[in-house]
């Protein structure tokens, strides 16, 4: 970690961040959104680390050697708060006025600061967003709030209105793969599908690289896809089985298979092998769009779209991945 410099991409909002602590026009409230492993841990450590460093050469900060530094990069700063929650799913208000409330008019220990940390904020309770708002409204003049925030449509209106929203943007595609390339020698068609799959989001790219279950689901899918056609629903259900008890996130599955489609369709319109992302599954590709239609191809994708939703509500995954499955054997 080496602050804004060892971050890729998103250059204004580095910028922005900047420039707010060098100016000292720092606001008392931020809110980062992208989706998770877009880097908004990664951006909240440059801004701590920039915000604290004891170095007063402007181009050699951060440090990362003043005591400061250290304790931001050991996460033993005592006036920098994370709030953390015992439910995975929610933040409650008791949590947010334990942790925040009941501290923020305690001046900081050691220097201007105090920072208050929320990831997940897009958790809190209607209670708890409510209780953070009271202080968004009359902030002490020592507290900066961070949310981190995946979904901030599931904000109150009052509570985005009163932080500075800085949405972090996806990379481009040559960024992820020359990162995968220069950092863990990543090649081949695992390389392809890692960088097609992560959809600009570096921390997505680099998590299914490190999967040791990748591999695995991905080879199983993989089948399926070759043999859909020939399976009775009794082989079918046994493939699909091993598939849900290997595969982590079924979610992941389905974004794979929008890829799988979207190379289809490509080749479909094209009839060029060049330009797919699955150039080792050419052969099944050429199959499958040679017993397709484009409204088949719809109806498919129509289907995955579906299954997400079931999964999102809790439907039974066994049951949402073979109907799914019946249904792109039709199409």
């Amino acid at each position: 970690m080496n602050g804004f410099k060892g971050i890729i991409g998103n250059d204004l909002i580095k910028e922005q961040l900047k420039t707010a602590i060098r100016t000292k026009a720092i606001r008392h409230a931020y809110m980062l959104t992208g989706d998770k492993g877009m880097g908004k841990k990664t951006m909240t450590e440059a801004f701590l680390l920039e915000l604290f460093c004891e170095e007063t050469d402007e181009s050699k900060r951060p440090c990362l050697s003043c005591p400061e530094c250290k304790k931001i990069l050991s996460g033993n700063h005592p006036d920098v708060i994370y709030i953390n929650h015992e439910k995975p799913g929610s933040i409650s208000v008791d949590e947010i006025r334990e942790q925040l409330m009941d501290t923020a008019q305690i001046k900081p220990y050691e220097g201007k600061y105090k920072v208050y940390v929320i990831p997940e904020a897009d958790k809190m309770t209607i209670q708890a967003q409510n209780a953070v708002l009271k202080t968004l409204e009359e902030p002490p003049a020592h507290v900066i709030i961070l949310l981190l925030v995946n979904d901030d449509r599931k904000l109150l209106d009052t509570v985005r209105s009163r932080v500075i929203k800085e949405n972090l943007r996806p990379l481009t595609d040559t960024a992820v793969r020359e990162y995968l390339v220069e950092n863990f020698g990543a090649s081949g068609e695992l390389l392809d599908i890692c960088v097609a799959f992560s959809k600009g989001n570096l921390g997505r790219a680099i998590a299914l690289y490190e999967s040791e279950t990748f591999s695995d689901w991905y080879q199983r899918l993989m089948k399926i896809l070759r043999n859909l056609r020939g399976m009775d629903s009794t082989e079918l259900r046994v493939e699909l089985g091993k598939l849900q008890s290997e595969c982590p996130d079924l979610t992941e599955a389905l974004d794979l298979l929008e890829l799988w489609y979207r190379d289809l369709t490509m080749f479909m319109v094209t009839k060029d092998l060049n330009a797919v992302v699955f150039k080792g599954e050419r052969k099944a590709l050429m199959n499958m769009a040679s017993v397709s239609s484009y409204n088949g191809v719809q109806d498919a994708m129509e289907a995955i779209d579906i299954c997400r939703d079931r999964l999102r509500a809790n439907v039974n995954p066994e049951l949402s991945l073979e109907l799914l499955f019946l249904r792109m054997k039709e199409a």
